[in-house]
């Protein structure tokens, strides 16, 4: 996986999740080998990431594997509810439409936005990846149910102190505009 920062890009913005040293995310943490190692940009319709990926996340040869294609929207999305709602969700479902493969060593860009404004949950957010001509070349759906991090602790690998840590980060995130929607 290789990152593709652009200058025009604005700076990355920092997930909550980073306050965990040794977090392992393996769409988003530095610290995941295998992982996708994301970052994210505001985009003015939401949150995109750049990424070029390697033959290590390759399907048929010279293809990316299609379940990535959903990862890396699903990461984004979700990445996009915890940045504008200040709230972390699990997904309930998801639906990618493939319209071309992504390819092996080619730039690609993940655009996600939230399908409406209410404050409702759950919550409904889309994703496109484009290329680097911006063709479509995936577009993904997906509903969220937002959870409070004491009522999924038993679920969770985080001790007392990262658990205090997370909730913080969470309220006092960086919020990103998207759709008009206002953290």
């Amino acid at each position: 996986m290789e990152h593709c920062a652009h200058p025009a890009d604005p700076p990355a913005v920092a997930v909550p999740w980073s306050v965990i040293p040794d977090y392992h995310c393996f769409g988003c943490s530095p610290h995941n080998p295998s992982g996708l190692r994301l970052t994210f940009t505001p985009h003015p319709d939401g949150l995109q990431a750049r990424f070029r990926l390697n033959r290590s996340f390759e399907s048929y040869p010279g293809v990316v594997h299609g379940g990535l294609t959903g990862v890396i929207c699903d990461e984004v999305m979700g990445n996009l509810i915890v940045l504008v709602r200040h709230v972390p969700a699990f997904t309930i479902s998801q639906r990618t439409r493939f319209l071309t493969p992504l390819l092996i060593d080619r730039e690609y860009r993940c655009i996600a936005t939230l399908s409406d404004n209410s404050a409702e949950a759950p919550i409904r957010a889309s994703a496109d990846i484009l290329d680097a001509d911006g063709d479509l070349c995936a577009s993904s759906s997906a509903t969220y149910q937002p959870f409070v991090l004491a009522d999924v602790r038993h679920q969770l690998s985080l001790d007392d102190d990262e658990v205090a840590l997370l909730s913080h980060a969470l309220t006092t995130a960086d919020a990103v505009p998207s759709n008009g929607v206002q953290p």
